[in-house]
């Protein structure tokens, strides 16, 4: 760079994760909220079918739960950026059960598509018969399983092109859904009010063993025992049938990484933003539904739950019509946003198995053209396809299928927390509650009792769910087959494999200015080359505002003389092993942070050089490097002034920080032009001579400046005459002294 303007930078962009573009705590909410509110609208229906009337007081007390499951999720979080079910299990009880973990997750993630997209066509066509119905058409009907097989066929092929370019969901719209979603939601609450004022309600049994009607299919191999007449046994199926009302936790874990700083707090926020509505409007329509739509007719209407809902409300037909419109509308668009949340997060654990040397590193390959992950993409979508044949738009199928991903996960990952109690005591900034200490040992009763209630419905979900169990654990020993062979096979043809390095897509700038990079004036660098001294960078994603300020993460690429010629060089000569390895780590610390950065490598015969000549052009304020080990900070920062000596004018004003390791304070270097630090001595001096100077002559005209800008101009006119050596003889002295040179008085 500093022998050839044609040289061409590299900015590069992480393509297998969020980009490094974080998110509020509103956005991370509304993310995880299209996975897990899209579960009240089938929720009800399938508790239900499985344990009669009283499944509303089990779906609320699920809901209950499910915030100290989160809470399970926000620990880990706190010790991991990246902390799903694999990296906990993974490093709790090692790579074989992470494995079995992570293979019921995928089996949860493979049916969250199929039963939100089924569900969604389920609602589609309900009101299109409805509509047909109102109206006297019959031409305007159709057979809802089908009909809703074929469009969650449709939408989840719409989703799969749609991650293979790369266009994912954002925030922004998850966000808007769930806004749209939220009026939805008050609107029929309220309504619902204004219902049971005007006409009555019918009452929601209590949950007693009297009061529960388990279905044929509900108990499992516990049908014809005694187990179902014992109360904790019952209470246990009823809340087994209604776990899938808190599915999506592992969603949180997945957006723990995109959420914005500071990052734990923001994560404790989204946790109960996402318990409060989920809870409301789950449980709620459980029990508006109950309470509401007549015995007879709610049976019809168990695919259909909030549309079903929707007609029994008080006031016309052609009124209820449209809201049935508007909540099918509002269902349609937060189903599918459910169906791509299950691509992107299987796509996520999936990079995280293959970034661990499990699945081969050919299937992180990034595409041609877009730069995703789309050979673990097809993948998931094949699998999706196939389940939703197989279902032939059966929700209850698959969400009896459904729970045993669910509850197994969500089983492994409170052990796995429990384990990295004992294991790893210290490295995390929050905790699950009640924890007592015995003598000098912790007690964390909250995680036990937390994770007893989880295997216990793991336990009785195996013997009650013959779909769930003999599916789930087919499809989860494949998938483990397939892990330990694929890890087989790495581990001899990949021996020298580095785990959880990142993948980066490559953009080359021709031009290095900030317009051309979306640099902001302004930036902050920070020079980075060992991946095991970044100490610095720590510290500047500590201190700094990036909503105000570009932190700019640049490494220098050494080459020869010759290697800066007279030809452009290949993006491969400029970015290699060791770029991938610094970045990577700083991807790690930025995603801790929960701080953007932009990451840039510089190709130079010399990195001081290249740094500067990069701040210049990016209009840069400051630089930040970590202390050499070859020098001292202040040869350090005269190398550094020397190369801003060399630049083209209009030079910029730059400082110098060097954080040197083990220290609180930074040392700061001003390149250029720039008003002295001086020692309070030497303000005592300069405040004596203008007193002394005042006295004998200049009067109240005079002032501190002039006594300087007089001291300036004799001492360059000495150090050009013959006196020049006494006056570096003081210099020298001065510098030895520190700058602590006695005040002289009279």
């Amino acid at each position: 760079m500093t022998q050839q303007p044609r040289t061409r930078t590299v900015n590069v962009v992480v393509a297998t994760t969020v980009m490094l573009s974080f998110i509020s705590f509103w956005r991370a909410a509304a993310i995880v909220l299209s996975d897990l509110a899209s579960s009240a609208y089938y929720v009800g229906g399938i508790a239900e079918q499985a344990i009669g009337k009283a499944a509303p007081w089990f779906i609320l007390a699920i809901m209950l739960f499910s915030y100290a499951v989160r809470a399970v999720y926000i620990e880990s979080c706190s010790m991991f950026v990246r902390g799903g079910v694999y990296k906990v299990v993974h490093e709790a009880m090692g790579g074989t059960l992470a494995k079995f973990s992570v293979s019921a997750l995928m089996f949860d993630y493979v049916l969250t598509g199929p039963i939100s997209g089924v569900s969604a066509g389920l609602y589609l066509g309900g009101l299109l018969n409805e509509t047909g119905d109102y109206l006297k058409l019959p031409g305007l009907h159709v057979y809802p399983p089908y009909f809703a097989a074929a469009f969650a066929a449709v939408v989840t092929l719409y989703f799969w092109r749609k991650n293979i370019i790369g266009i994912h969901e954002s925030s922004e719209k998850a966000l808007r859904i769930m806004q749209v979603t939220t009026v939805m939601v008050v609107i029929l609450i309220v309504w619902c009010l204004i219902t049971i004022f005007k006409n009555g309600y019918q009452p929601v049994p209590l949950p007693t063993l009297a009061n529960l009607h388990f279905s044929s299919e509900a108990l499992g191999w516990l049908k014809g025992t005694a187990a179902p007449s014992i109360t904790v046994i019952a209470v246990l199926v009823g809340l087994g049938h209604s776990l899938l009302a808190m599915s999506g936790e592992e969603s949180l874990a997945q957006v723990n990484r995109e959420i914005a700083h500071p990052k734990l707090k923001n994560l404790e926020r989204a946790g109960f933003v996402i318990f409060i509505y989920s809870m409301l409007f789950t449980s709620l329509v459980s029990f508006f539904a109950v309470m509401i739509i007549p015995d007879l007719q709610r049976q019809k209407f168990l695919d259909n739950l909030i549309g079903g809902l929707s007609m029994f409300l008080v006031g016309p037909m052609s009124l209820r019509l449209l809201f049935h419109a508007f909540v099918v509308l509002v269902g349609t668009l937060i189903l599918a946003g459910a169906v791509n949340t299950a691509i992107i997060g299987s796509n996520g654990v999936l990079n995280r198995v293959a970034e661990d040397g499990v699945l081969p590193d050919w299937f992180r390959h990034p595409h041609h053209k877009f730069g995703t992950s789309s050979r673990i993409i097809n993948v998931i979508v094949i699998l999706q396809l196939v389940t939703i044949v197989i279902s032939r738009g059966d929700v209850y199928m698959l969400g009896e299928a459904y729970a045993f991903g669910v509850v197994w996960s969500f089983a492994m990952k409170a052990l796995s927390v429990l384990v990295l109690r004992y294991k790893q005591p210290q490295g995390r900034g929050w905790k699950v509650p009640l924890n007592f200490r015995v003598g000098g040992t912790e007690l964390p009763v909250g995680l036990i009792l937390i994770t007893i209630t989880l295997f216990s419905l793991a336990i009785i979900n195996v013997l009650t769910k013959k779909i769930a169990t003999i599916s789930g654990v087919s499809f989860t020993i494949a998938f483990f087959i397939v892990f330990e062979l694929s890890e087989i096979y790495n581990r001899r043809h990949a021996p020298a494999h580095c785990s959880e390095m990142e993948k980066f897509n490559l953009d080359t700038k021709e031009e290095l200015t900030a317009d051309a990079t979306h640099i902001r004036p302004g930036c902050v660098i920070v020079a980075v080359r060992n991946p095991n001294h970044l100490q610095h960078l720590q510290r500047v994603l500590e201190k700094t505002d990036t909503r105000r300020i570009d932190i700019v993460v640049l490494s220098v690429r050494q080459v020869t003389q010759a290697g800066s010629g007279e030809h452009a060089l290949d993006v491969d000569q400029i970015f290699s092993a060791d770029e991938t390895e610094v970045f990577t780590k700083v991807v790690t610390l930025a995603e801790k942070a929960g701080k953007h950065v932009e990451l840039m490598v510089v190709p130079g015969g010399n990195p001081y050089a290249a740094v500067v000549q990069t701040a210049q052009r990016l209009q840069a304020t400051r630089i930040v490097m970590g202390l050499s080990p070859k020098m001292s900070p202040a040869e350090q920062g005269a190398f550094v002034g020397r190369e801003w000596e060399n630049l083209p004018e209009p030079r910029p004003s730059l400082s110098l920080e060097i954080v040197v390791p083990d220290e609180d304070e930074s040392i700061f270097f001003n390149l250029g032009p720039h008003p002295p630090r001086l020692w309070p001595q030497d303000i005592d001096l300069l405040h004596q001579l203008w007193l002394d100077l005042t006295a004998k002559g200049p009067g109240a005209k005079l002032h501190h400046r002039d006594v300087v800008g007089v001291a300036l101009r004799r001492m360059h006119q000495e150090l050009n005459s013959e006196r020049a050596p006494e006056v570096l003889a003081d210099v020298t002295r001065e510098v030895s002294n520190g700058g602590k040179t006695p005040v002289v008085r009279k």
